[in-house]
């Protein structure tokens, strides 16, 4: 399984970027999928993620609620995650996560940072 982000790149503050991360190997059948970012002297921050359980699930953290959508599309096996009125703070660089066990996406607590595929991280820049 290969995933690959794209989209990345530098972009004002209030401006909108949308990431994309092609799935290679990975079916989509029963699965989570998701992003973390991580900013220079920051911790890992699960972002979003979509899980297949109870129906379909989908978690944002609270710094990106109302902002950020997370999407896929099942026939490109891509992932996208739609990023609005961007600040300085979500400057990071952006990695896109996948599993075969759905339950890897919580819907309180987010993406599991064990997620068996990572992708090789996008940089977000947002200058003030």
């Amino acid at each position: 399984v290969q995933l690959a982000e794209s989209g990345g790149g530098l972009v004002q503050s209030g401006g909108s970027l949308r990431l994309s991360c092609k799935a290679s190997g990975f079916t989509f059948d029963d699965y989570a999928i998701g992003w973390f970012r991580q900013a220079p002297g920051k911790e890992r921050e699960g972002v979003s993620c979509f899980s297949t359980s109870g129906g379909g699930t989908t978690y944002y953290a609270d710094s990106v609620k109302g902002r950020f959508t997370i999407s896929h599309d099942n026939v490109e096996n891509t992932l996208y995650l739609q990023m609005s009125s961007l600040k300085p703070e979500d400057s990071a660089v952006y990695f896109c996560v996948a599993d075969h066990y759905s339950g890897s996406c919580d819907t309180r607590k987010g993406p599991y940072y064990g997620m068996n595929y990572w992708g090789g991280g996008a940089l977000v820049t947002v200058s003030s």
